[in-house]
C-alpha cells in the first residue's frame, strides 16, 4: 500500500493554505487530506480547543490509508507533536513538524497573547493587519489567495494561544517513536530552539539517528510551505515515500 499525507494548517488560516501541496501530492500519486481545525475554515463558527483539534486529527488519520505521514505547520506543527505523543502510537509512520521551533511558554507567549488581544479589539478585529502581513511576506499572488480563500479566523487567537500554553513540545518529542523531520525557513522567527528540538529527537533511546532530522529551507520565512512551496513539497514527497519503504 502506498503512503498518504495528513496536513495541519497554522493559526487563522485553513486547509486552503495547502492547495499547492495537495495538487503536487496528487500528481505524484500520493493521497493527501488537509484538515480544517476547530474555529478555522469550514469550522470557523466553532470554538477552538485542544481536545477538539486532537479529535480532528484523529478523524483525518483514521480516514487515511497507511503508511501515514502527519505534517503540521506552526500551530499545526505544535499540534502534530502533541497528538503524536498523546494519541499517535501505532497510528502514523512519520511526523513533519514545520515552523514550530520555539517552545510556547512564559513571557514571550504572554506578550504574543497581549498583542493578539489588542489587535482583536480593533474595529475590524485585525483583518487589515492580517492582510498586510500576508501581502508583505508571501510574494506569490496565488499563495496569498491560498491563505485567505478558506476564510481568516480572526476570532481564534485567544483560544488558540491559550491551548498552546498547555503543550510541551520537548516532552512530546521524547515520547514519539516514529521518524521526526523538523522543517524551518531560513528566516523563520520561530526557529530559535530548533537545535534543542533536534537534540531531543536524537536522544530518544532505541531510535535510529536517521529518524531525527532538521531541514532548513533557504529563502523561506515562517510560512515555509507558502513562500517556498516546491521545496516544501519535495520534502513531503520524499518523507512519504521513505515511510512506504520502511513498511
Amino acid at each position: 500500500m502506498g503512503p498518504s499525507v495528513v496536513l495541519l494548517h497554522g493559526i487563522r488560516t485553513s486547509a486552503s493554505m495547502w492547495r499547492a501541496q495537495l495538487e503536487a501530492l496528487a500528481a505524484a500519486g500520493i493521497p493527501a487530506r488537509a484538515v480544517d481545525l476547530p474555529g478555522h475554515g469550514t469550522r470557523i463558527g466553532e470554538t477552538f480547543s485542544l481536545d477538539g483539534a486532537l479529535d480532528a486529527i484523529d478523524e483525518a488519520v483514521d480516514a487515511s490509508p497507511g503508511p501515514v505521514i502527519l505534517c503540521g505547520l506552526s500551530l499545526g506543527g505544535y499540534l502534530g507533536l502533541h497528538w503524536t505523543a498523546e494519541r499517535g502510537a501505532g497510528r502514523i509512520d512519520g511526523l513533519i513538524a514545520a515552523a514550530c521551533g520555539t517552545t510556547p511558554r512564559g513571557a514571550p507567549l504572554a506578550g504574543y497573547r497581549g498583542i493578539a488581544d489588542l489587535i482583536h479589539r480593533l474595529p475590524d478585529r485585525g483583518s487589515a493587519i492580517n492582510q498586510f502581513m500576508v501581502d508583505r511576506f508571501i510574494p506569490d499572488p496565488a499563495a496569498r489567495e491560498d491563505v485567505v480563500s478558506g476564510g481568516v479566523a480572526l476570532d481564534v487567537m485567544a483560544d488558540g494561544l491559550r491551548a498552546m500554553a498547555s503543550v510541551r513540545p520537548l516532552a512530546a518529542i521524547a515520547r514519539i517513536r516514529v521518524p521526526i523531520l523538523l522543517v524551518n525557513g531560513r528566516f523563520d522567527h520561530f526557529r530559535l530552539e530548533e537545535r534543542r528540538y533536534l537534540r531531543a529527537a536524537r536522544a530518544r533511546p532505541g531510535i535510529p539517528q536517521s529518524w531525527s532530522q532538521l531541514a532548513i529551507v533557504p529563502g523561506a520565512s515562517h510560512l515555509v510551505s507558502l513562500t517556498r512551496p516546491q521545496e516544501f513539497t519535495r520534502i513531503l514527497v520524499t518523507a512519504a515515500r521513505a515511510a512506504a519503504d520502511r513498511v
